[in-house]
Formats: structure tokens, sequence, C-alpha cells
């Protein structure tokens, strides 16, 4: 089967450099038409030109691909959506929205500012969801989208000094979760996409070995795998280096324990039944969590 995506349209914010630019290049090399969207900005989130994006474009350009250059910033929502009318009026359609646009506020949570928690937020999540929200009713109305979020190995696992980042990139999950349930009777796919590449974020952060060794492009395919029209939805895949994994939240079996006075007691004593993983399932909805516990219930009383 040929990944391309010749006829397509899609968006992709942040990609005036790094993985971001890379995306965009790839998909203009498959056919696609693209809107190259950077703030052209610091890594902090500092400034903004429409050159970043705009030497993407030439680039697309040159290569004999069709792309266009917007310099919005993803926490303006009103500026997010005349970005996707920019693609509707110059291409007719929006059939894939790729979630970059990311930031960096990193300091451990004793000495890291609420400012500078709350804007990497915004950047992250609110940003990811104005996109999503602004390019939903274009998908709805054409029965055809294709989003990834792209979340990161610190949102799932955790990693000293970007509780802010962890929090917006686990959101953008949840995010993902939700909007692949409504999305599916309208053939709209939504996954997420947990990079580990060297790019101008994580410079001085590893040795340059490792840096050498997780090149932006190695993670392309996995974006180019989910935002394809044969994607899957709700995946979550890890990409580095050439390799690719997929991550799950899991719901283990459980116990019941009913409900009184010493529940919380057996519950610390019988805490490793509780969290072992054998027989651990996917749960469709986070209605089945509660279905789950329900039937237990049930089931206790006989």
């Amino acid at each position: 089967m040929d990944i391309d995506f010749k006829g397509r349209v899609a968006i992709v914010t942040g990609a005036g450099g790094g993985l971001g630019r890379q995306h965009a290049l790839a998909l203009a090399a498959r056919g696609a038409r693209v809107l190259v969207n950077d703030l052209g900005g610091s890594v902090h989130g500092e400034g903004g030109s429409a050159s970043a994006a705009q030497a993407v474009v030439d680039e697309i350009r040159a290569a004999g691909g069709e792309a266009l250059a917007n310099g919005a910033s993803v926490t303006d929502f009103a500026a997010v959506q005349a970005m996707v009318q920019q693609a509707v009026d110059a291409w007719g359609r929006v059939d894939v929205l790729v979630n970059n646009a990311g930031i960096l506020r990193d300091k451990s949570f004793a000495k890291m500012d609420m400012a500078d928690f709350r804007l990497v937020v915004d950047v992250h999540l609110m940003g990811a969801a104005y996109c999503c929200k602004a390019v939903w009713p274009h998908m709805v109305a054409q029965q055809y989208g294709r989003i990834v979020m792209t979340t990161s190995s610190t949102g799932l696992y955790g990693n000293f000094g970007q509780a802010n980042y962890g929090a917006a990139k686990l959101a953008q999950v949840g995010l993902m979760q939700t909007l692949a349930i409504e999305g599916d009777k309208y053939n709209i796919r939504v996954n997420a996409l947990a990079p580990t590449a060297a790019t101008r974020m994580t410079e001085g952060l590893m040795p340059q070995e490792v840096l050498d060794a997780l090149k932006s492009e190695a993670v392309v395919p996995a974006m180019l795998v989910l935002a394809h029209e044969s994607a899957p939805t709700r995946a979550i895949l890890c990409a580095g280096a050439g390799s690719f994994e997929a991550a799950h939240i899991t719901l283990t079996q459980g116990i019941h324990l009913g409900q009184g006075a010493d529940v919380p007691e057996h519950l610390a004593a019988r805490l490793a039944e509780v969290t072992a993983r054998a027989g651990e399932q996917v749960p469709g909805s986070g209605a089945a969590q509660g279905s789950a516990e329900v039937q237990k219930a049930l089931a206790a009383r006989g």
C-alpha cells in the first residue's frame, strides 16, 4: 500500500523548523497541498516572524509542490480560524491537521512561575483545541478528517523540570480520546504521536551522539501513517531513531471490596492485586470504566 496524499490538503502547525518542517515536507512530497503555519518565535515562545513558514513553503514549491505560509499564533482562536479559512479558500477543503506547535518553559515545579505554566498549556493544549475546533466543521461537512496530536513521553511518563509541558502534552491525549469518539461517525480519525527527536527544543539536553541518532526525519513515518486515509483512531504511537512503539492507557482487572468503614485498610492490604497488570484492558470509552466497576459490584452480590 502506498502512503500518498494526492488530492489532500494538510495544515501543519509549528512547521517552520524541526519536526514540523519535516512533517510539512513529507506530506508535500507525497502529494498533499500544505499550509505551513509557524509563529516564527523562539523556543520559549518569544517574538514572531512569518519568514520561517515562508522558507518551508519555498522549499516545497522548489520541489514542485503546493504550499502556503501562515504566521498565526495557535493561542489566538480568531487567527486560527482565519488560517483554516485561508486553506479552504485556496484549496476548498482541509483533510489533515497536524498539531505540532509548541514551546518550552522548563524549571522544577518549586521554581516554576505559574505564568510560564499557563503559557505552555495555552500553546500546547489550547492551541491544539483551537485548531481542532476550527477544522472540525469542515471535516464534518466533507465526512473526512485526520487529526494528529503531538504528545510526548514527558506527558505519558514524566520528566524532571517539565510539569507544565507534561501536563499539556497528556491533556492532548485526553482531547484525542474524546474527539476520536465524537468524530467516528464522520470518518474523522484522531491519533497522537509521541516523538523523540533532536530539534532546537532538545539542543543542549542530550549528548551530541544521541542527538545525531534522533533525526527528526525518523519520526515522520509515524505521522504519515496516522494522517493517512488508512489511519487507525485513538492510537498513541511513539517514534524515535527509527523505532516505533505504541503506548496504552489501560485498566486493570482490579478487585471488588464493597463499602464499609474498613475498606481503606483492606484496599491498602490488597493494593498489589489492584495494580496487577494481568488481564488489563484498554477501555473503549471512559464509561467503560464505570461499567466494569458496576459489573463487579453486581457480581459480588451474587
